[in-house]
């Protein structure tokens, strides 16, 4: 998720040299969010923006796939909403630079299988849920800057990003990366499940009342169904300029 380790609950806060760095610079840490539909490319586009900028990386979403992680190895009911807020505040999570970890377990590739993202899509509205999280993810906005990726961050949790993007793709080809993937990683797939699946997760993701799915105002919307991933950042990083830091 980051350059470094994190742990968590409660992602560590800022040290009173970065606060001094930041006022001194006349400004809080700089964000960039990507906002997108599930498989579009967010996380990898998001450490390479990240990387060549020399900023931190917060992946959204990990927390929320390690929420669904939790609730199924603990048996949790997904229904009861006192309980996954519960779940939510209490996830034992260390990340580090190869993966994360759940309670002392590695779980970099289990939060990456589809019915855990799947799950992770149906807490996501939950509002206890949501609040147990916001904070976590606010607590990763440190100096020299960080690159925000997942579903809410330029409209609910980093409103005040100088930049903004909105990653989109053609659902066949965010269906068919995605088999790829899964299949690289020696699980198998059947792309006509996948594309069901993620057209159903666009639907939850868009029409859910609690933070849905939705562009920012301000956002950039950039279309990667017929980019490279270089050529993704590339735009992306064409986009960004120190001038925005005067109104971060």
């Amino acid at each position: 998720m980051s350059g470094g380790q994190n742990r968590m609950p409660g992602a560590p806060a800022p040290s009173g040299a970065a606060k001094a760095a930041g006022r001194d610079a006349g400004t809080v840490a700089p964000v960039i969010t990507i906002d997108g539909p599930t498989a579009s490319g967010k996380g990898t586009v998001a450490h390479r923006v990240a990387t060549a900028l020399g900023f931190g990386v917060l992946d959204s979403g990990a927390l929320y796939r390690l929420t669904a992680l939790a609730v199924l190895q603990c048996g949790v009911d997904p229904t009861d909403v006192v309980a996954l807020e519960q779940v939510a505040r209490t996830l034992q999570v260390v990340f580090h630079p190869n993966g994360v970890t759940l309670a002392g377990a590695e779980a970099s590739d289990l939060i990456r299988q589809e019915h855990v993202g799947n799950l992770a899509s149906r807490l996501a509205p939950n509002p206890g849920v949501r609040a147990a999280l916001l904070e976590r993810q606010r607590a990763f906005r440190r100096p020299p800057g960080l690159v925000a990726d997942g579903r809410d961050m330029g409209t609910i949790v980093f409103p005040d990003a100088p930049l903004k993007i909105f990653l989109v793709a053609d659902v066949r080809a965010r269906a068919e990366r995605r088999c790829k993937q899964l299949i690289e990683k020696g699980i198998s797939a059947n792309l006509d499940d996948l594309l069901r699946d993620m057209r159903e997760r666009d639907a939850r993701d868009m029409g859910r009342a609690v933070a849905p799915l939705v562009a920012a105002k301000d956002a950039h919307v950039v279309d990667s169904s017929n980019l490279t991933i270089d050529q993704t950042v590339q735009a992306i990083l064409d986009l960004w300029s120190p001038a925005r830091l005067d109104g971060g």
